[in-house]
């Protein structure tokens, strides 16, 4: 059953933000690796697991979607996925090497990877169908928004700051984005 109007589009709007989070860190990681390289003193063959053990994760977590969904609910999933991308995204932060950095990427890609399809599901889910092609033109719209700035902006981070806030920003709207949907 369609979820009432406002409590619809405040939870929808709270997983989209979750699903940007997720598909602009890959963009963001990406362009920065040869200052996480540095500071972390990984050597050149180990770089693309950084980007890899994320990516496996989420290919990995996206057909289990459903079925999490299903016993957690489509709130709990959100819920405890996008605190686990938060928590993973800290750990991120705090690695000191190349083995806790791809651990804490695995963690960051599973999580990240449920929020992706669960927005789209949601936009079917929360809403009658008169609703449902502006929520999921919104979340296309974001999904293909976040690796259009991506780049630039995990420029800005690693020039700006340092490599560790490209994972920090997460934290923000990440805790906003539990907090709204709770």
């Amino acid at each position: 059953q369609p979820a009432p109007p406002l409590a619809g589009w405040v939870g929808f709007i709270a997983m989209c933000i979750g699903m940007f989070m997720a598909i602009l860190d890959i963009q963001i990681v990406a362009t920065s690796l040869p200052d996480i390289q540095e500071a972390l003193a990984i050597r050149p063959d180990q770089m693309s697991w950084i980007q890899t053990s994320y990516l496996i994760a989420e290919v990995i977590a996206i057909p289990l979607t459903g079925w999490l969904t299903r016993v957690l609910s489509l709130r709990g999933l959100f819920v405890i996925a996008t605190s686990v991308f938060v928590i993973a995204s800290i750990a991120c932060a705090s690695s000191v090497g190349f083995a806790s950095l791809v651990s804490a990427r695995v963690v960051q890609g599973f999580a990240g990877g449920v929020l992706i399809p669960i927005v789209f599901s949601a936009g079917f889910l929360l809403f009658p169908v008169r609703g449902q092609a502006l929520a999921t033109t919104i979340a296309g719209a974001l999904a293909v928004l976040a690796p259009t700035v991506g780049p630039v902006t995990g420029g800005w981070i690693t020039s700006t700051y340092n490599w560790s806030w490209l994972f920090l920003v997460n934290v923000g709207p990440g805790v906003f984005a539990v907090a709204a949907a709770y």
